[in-house]
């Protein structure tokens, strides 16, 4: 049996970072080593406490959780309430209070370092599924780590062009777009421009990042099915059979989750599930479709107006903006898949599922 891909997991815990958590927890694949909270989704007091609750709600309230940062480089924190609500994670009456605390004992940057550094060469992987503020001062800190990773997995950014067919939405008054909090920009790049620039203008990290933009999530939609498959365990549940608190929680994210992406950006079939699919990179790159080893260099908009002024979000500024540019025969440069196997991983998803249910059980 192939050893687990042992994980450092980077989040801004919202709705589709549970999942990127339940998966990291729960796939047979991966060994989760540990988590650090950034702010995004909500601030960081809150991003925190939600990746404590869902840990302790699937049963692995023994992951070491470190508090990272709560701004970014050099710009005000945003959030992101109208998508998240308040907290980051509204719209379930099912999250458990913590059982477990944030560790204190070191900062989450040198706890990152360690347990990475610890790890035999060219086999652990960073996964962010937020602003890529604590990521970018990592590898400052610590350079050597860039060398001895086998991957950096990104959630993050927004192509656009026709890079896939993916339906990106529309917001009222601004017609189509592919960024997700500007026209141009997606909110995890545009929240810290400038981490994000310096990780991926980095040289030994790029040819080992894989980056997960809208164009590729928003082909991995939470459908009506989706849900009801989820919450009824695709079909295993026998008639009449009562779905687990685990699984109630998960479609409740879902629900609200599809809600807002609905009302802001007038996505019906339902929301598309961004942070999961940078933990599959690193588990199941098979499962993400590249075209034959494309790859890229990617330049991050740092200049123009920037803030969350809605004349600034609807504006012409494209601060913040991911412009990918496509090298000659795949040389070092960053993974960009473009299609995914949606089955598959919605199958993996509902397997996470069922082991977070065995888990709660044995406790």
């Amino acid at each position: 049996m192939t050893k687990p891909v042992p994980v450092w997991l980077d989040v801004d815990t919202g709705h589709d970072d549970a999942f990127a958590i339940l998966l990291a927890c729960h796939s047979p694949s991966v060994e989760l080593l540990g988590i650090s909270t950034v702010f995004g989704n909500a601030p960081l007091s809150h991003t925190t406490e939600n990746t404590l609750s869902i840990l302790s709600a699937i049963g692995c309230a023994d992951i070491s959780v470190y508090a990272g940062a709560s701004t970014p480089f050099c710009r005000v924190a945003a959030a992101a309430p109208d998508i998240h609500g308040e907290t980051g994670l509204d719209g379930t009456t099912c999250l458990p209070t913590p059982s477990s605390s944030v560790r204190t004992d070191v900062t989450a940057i040198e706890a990152a370092y360690r347990v990475l550094i610890a790890q035999p060469a060219d086999t652990a992987w960073l996964i962010c599924t937020g602003a890529l503020s604590n990521a970018a001062l990592l590898f400052s800190v610590y350079p050597d780590l860039a060398t001895h990773l086998q991957g950096l997995s990104v959630m993050g950014g927004a192509i656009g062009g026709g890079f896939t067919d993916a339906p990106l939405g529309t917001v009222k008054g601004q017609g189509e777009r592919f960024g997700n909090w500007t026209p141009w920009a997606e909110f995890n790049i545009y929240i810290d421009p400038e981490s994000a620039q310096a990780l991926f203008s980095n040289p030994v990290l790029a040819p080992k990042t894989t980056l997960i933009p809208l164009d590729l999530t928003h082909q991995f939609l939470a459908t009506q099915e989706v849900q009801s498959n989820l919450l009824y365990g695709f079909g295993k549940f026998q008639n009449g059979q009562t779905p687990s608190l685990v699984r109630k929680l998960f479609v409740e994210i879902l629900t609200f989750f599809a809600k807002t992406y609905a009302n802001v950006f007038g996505l019906v079939e339902g929301p598309p599930l961004h942070d999961p699919l940078a933990v599959v990179a690193a588990f199941a790159p098979a499962l993400l479709d590249d075209r034959s080893g494309e790859r890229f260099a990617i330049h991050v908009v740092t200049d123009g107006e920037h803030g969350e002024e809605d004349h600034v979000r609807s504006g012409q500024s494209q601060c913040g903006r991911t412009v990918a540019t496509k090298l000659t025969n795949g040389r070092g440069g960053i993974r960009i898949p473009r299609g995914l196997q949606e089955g598959k991983i919605w199958g993996i998803v509902d397997e996470a599922l069922a082991k977070a249910e065995h888990a709660c059980s044995s406790t």
